[in-house]
């Protein structure tokens, strides 16, 4: 069994996926290929993995290379971690919007710069799933990378032939989040979660039967509780359930969080920090090397990522529930149909078998369909170089409209085309 890793440069994702695939517990690949343009970031991981392999004792070949065609040869897992640009594009993404009045905090998912990172994204995924037709057609591709939704609605329409899951990490974070928030067990927790990736929503949160919805609303009203998760408490107050993503994320998809000062300042909100986001990328490098360096073994606990859970299931057919983005095959009958919808699916040897979880309460479908939308013009722009598209997009994200007019948003989409062409040859 052979997994590759492409945009192995990601480092702590990367650093994490080699940990879980060597952990002594689960299935050991028979092969691991790490792939990225960056050929010193490559460098660092390809030194940690060997060195996991080394203390497992493992008979695992490893390749190192910038080659994609080459890394996913004969994969039957091909794990996306990829950023086109890296974080040369990210200060366009950020400061271009906020110059105009767009203050996001994350800008990786929606909104302006989500979606410009889908576009680069976009033919950098088309050519990989190509490469797989070629030389790994029954490969399956595990994607970590962001706009999840956007990039896996663009592989579902584009190149349907490749199987494609959509994997994250925000139900895992979020149930142990509020296990905490209510002090509960975690592993007495039960839950039922579905919507889009960063905003879908706890439909059921129970211990034994026992529905905890009163418990996490009582433990809300407690101010230092409250001042941990503004947002999503906030949400949870008017609209009724808990969201998975983040209260940082949460609040630029919503036209309510981020459109004034004063309303930032309540919640404890802030700009993006664009020097601190540089200085983590390279605090994660500087922690590889100080693995490296010490004569103790190496990390071997497995994280909460779906990745080698779903891989494990497969190999060693041992039923697994998990949460994947697919298309929308009707499993969310009030979503339009075919967009990216995160659900629960059960994995066995067979594959990955998304569950039918019908109609949302009508308030969250809402929530989830002003995203879609979006989305859904940002597929088009980025398959097709389609400006229009691209402008009714941006024009549509909640954020974008509750602060600039459609004339802005033109003039700020044409700033930030300008200002990343290099990795936008669809509009050249």
């Amino acid at each position: 069994m052979k997994v590759a890793l492409i945009g192995a440069g990601s480092v702590s994702f990367s650093r994490r996926l080699v940990i879980d695939l060597m952990a002594e517990e689960g299935v050991t690949p028979d092969a691991i290929a790490l792939m990225d343009v960056d050929k010193e970031r490559l460098e660092v991981i390809a030194r940690y993995a060997r060195r996991l392999i080394d203390e497992r004792g493992a008979d695992t070949e490893l390749l190192a290379t910038t080659d994609t065609r080459a890394a996913v040869a004969d994969a039957d897992y091909v794990v996306m971690s990829i950023r086109v640009g890296g974080f040369a594009p990210r200060p366009a993404d950020i400061g271009i919007p906020l110059r105009y009045g767009v203050d996001q905090s994350v800008g990786d998912t929606i909104g302006p710069g989500g979606i410009f990172q889908g576009l680069r994204n976009a033919p950098a995924l088309l050519a990989i799933a190509d490469h797989m037709r070629e030389v790994a057609p029954r490969g399956m591709i595990l994607q970590h990378s962001n706009p999840m939704a956007i990039n896996c609605w663009l592989m579902s329409v584009a190149r349907p032939d490749i199987a494609h899951y959509g994997l994250c990490h925000s139900v895992q974070g979020t149930s142990k989040q509020l296990a905490g928030y209510m002090d509960v067990p975690y592993e007495e927790l039960d839950y039922w979660v579905a919507g889009i990736n960063h905003m879908s929503w706890f439909l059921r949160l129970e211990r034994g039967g026992e529905d905890l919805y009163p418990l996490l609303r009582e433990r809300m009203e407690d101010p230092e509780i409250f001042a941990k998760d503004t947002v999503r408490f906030e949400i949870l107050r008017h609209f009724g359930y808990f969201v998975t993503e983040s209260t940082a994320h949460m609040s630029e998809y919503t036209p309510w969080f981020r459109d004034r000062r004063e309303i930032m300042e309540e919640f404890s909100l802030s700009s993006r920090d664009m020097e601190k986001m540089q200085g983590r990328w390279e605090g994660l490098e500087q922690r590889i090397e100080e693995e490296l360096a010490s004569d103790d073994p190496l990390p071997a606990t497995r994280s909460h990522e779906y990745t080698v859970q779903i891989i494990e299931a497969i190999e060693s057919d041992t039923l697994t529930q998990v949460n994947v983005s697919v298309p929308n095959t009707g499993l969310i009958t009030n979503l339009p149909a075919g967009c990216a919808v995160e659900v629960p699916c059960m994995v066995d040897r067979r594959g990955v078998h998304p569950c039918h979880v019908g109609a949302l309460p009508p308030q969250l479908a809402a929530l989830n369909e002003s995203n879609v939308r979006s989305q859904e013009l940002a597929v088009r722009a980025a398959l097709h170089g389609d400006r229009d598209a691209l402008y009714q997009a941006i024009a549509l994200d909640p954020l974008t409209g509750a602060v600039l007019s459609l004339r802005e948003i033109r003039a700020m989409v044409d700033e930030m085309l300008e200002a990343q062409r290099e990795w936008l040859p669809q509009f050249a």
